[in-house]
């Protein structure tokens, strides 16, 4: 077979792959109609996926008129993918089967999250994971990793992570060869974006932000159903845009980020100039949602913050007119009190026709986004290296 009979064997296998992902149950008739492809290339294409183990048949399906179709079905338990949401306070894991479906997860809470610290409780967390994985002909086909940084176009490096204090980390070489799973490292945000974007609230739209709001904040953009990553895959970086020229010191070294008026670590800081706040031991976001029920300056205080959310989202609506604007991670836990104040000023100084048929959502996934999206991103390495491996047979 010639090289560019491989690829457009390759090809029109994955077609027929993602035909059956997105319409199972299907006939092997319905994908040659439905792709344009002859019913012998279909059915020798079905043959290999079922000799794979990544499809299956099931029981005949309704007849229009001649022998009743043997239905085709995606296997979603062949394998497991495992995703890793790398929070500045927290580690979040899930282990999902092929379609996103979660199977087990574990979350630890981290107060320092020096690096030496955090990779051996990124690798608590992806073993006691693995020690769950079910039966399946594949086990686990590797690992997805979203982290609150910059990370290099190959994929390899963490170039910086201000929140973290980290700069050029290799954790991808450094998983890999404790876990000899393939590993896909991106910004979380990123991962946010596109786990939102497979399994949550924007299924249904071309043109898409995801606004991370956790200790920091991050961005994520699907442009045209595709992931935008920028010339050097450093897009996203929007936590630093400054919305206060003169204002407060970052990390990152310049001053007034929208990170630092509008996070879940901003209204941290200003939760301290609460006194009801300060006499109760569980400082955090869930005890301050818990308090805003009945405390009026807790509840200006997220006020406060959803105007600042608002005026970086107002600045990104007049850049890129989305159709969504989805807010994940963990301010999303807060939503009732932010998205009335975020939606005045959006209202106040989005420009009029920007503003006509945009969306602004919270996230459906809730603080899963980005471990969804970082799994759904090995899952799709799984399937793909898949069929190139077999086609070299």
């Amino acid at each position: 077979m010639t090289w560019n009979q491989q690829l457009v064997k390759m090809k029109n296998k994955s077609r027929v792959l993602q035909t059956i992902i997105d319409q199972s149950p299907i006939s092997r008739a319905d994908i040659s109609q439905h792709l344009g492809l002859t019913k012998g290339t279909v059915s020798s294409l079905v043959n290999e996926l079922i000799e794979e183990q990544i499809c299956s048949e099931t029981g005949p399906g309704k007849s229009s008129g001649g022998r009743r179709p043997v239905m085709l079905l995606f296997n979603e338990q062949a394998g497991y993918a495992i995703g890793i949401d790398l929070g500045v306070n927290y580690i979040l894991g899930v282990m999902t089967d092929l379609s996103g479906n979660i199977v087990s997860e574990h979350l630890k809470h981290m107060n320092s999250m020096r690096y030496e610290e955090t990779i051996l409780v990124i690798k608590e967390v992806i073993q006691s994971l693995l020690d769950t994985t079910p039966e399946s002909p594949y086990g686990v086909i590797g690992i997805g990793i979203g982290v609150p940084g910059i990370v290099n176009k190959e994929g390899s490096n963490i170039l910086l992570a201000p929140n973290l204090g980290w700069t050029d980390i290799h954790l991808k070489a450094e998983i890999e060869t404790e876990f000899h799973l393939p590993v896909i490292i991106d910004n979380e945000a990123n991962a946010g974006a596109y786990g939102e974007k497979r399994f949550g609230a924007g299924k249904n739209f071309e043109n898409l932000i995801y606004v991370s709001a956790g200790i920091g904040i991050g961005v994520g953009f699907i442009l045209q159903n595709s992931l935008y990553r920028g010339a050097e895959g450093f897009s996203g970086e929007m936590g630093h845009m400054v919305i206060d020229i003169d204002g407060i010191e970052c990390r990152c070294g310049s001053k007034g980020c929208w990170e630092l008026y509008a996070s879940e670590q901003a209204l941290l800081n200003q939760a301290k100039n609460i006194e009801s706040y300060l006499k109760r031991d569980d400082l955090n976001l869930e005890s301050l949602v818990e308090m805003a029920e009945e405390d009026e300056e807790v509840k200006d205080l997220f006020h406060q913050i959803g105007r600042c959310l608002g005026i970086g989202i107002n600045n990104i609506i007049n850049t890129f007119n989305p159709e969504q604007i989805i807010i994940g991670n963990r301010l999303a836990i807060a939503k009732e009190l932010l998205l009335d104040s975020i939606m005045e000023v959006v209202k106040t100084h989005s420009l009029r026709f920007n503003q006509e048929n945009v969306n602004i959502t919270f996230a459906d996934l809730s603080i899963y986004s980005t471990a969804l999206g970082a799994s759904a991103y090995a899952t799709e390495n799984f399937l793909n290296s898949d069929l190139q491996e077999n086609l070299n047979k």
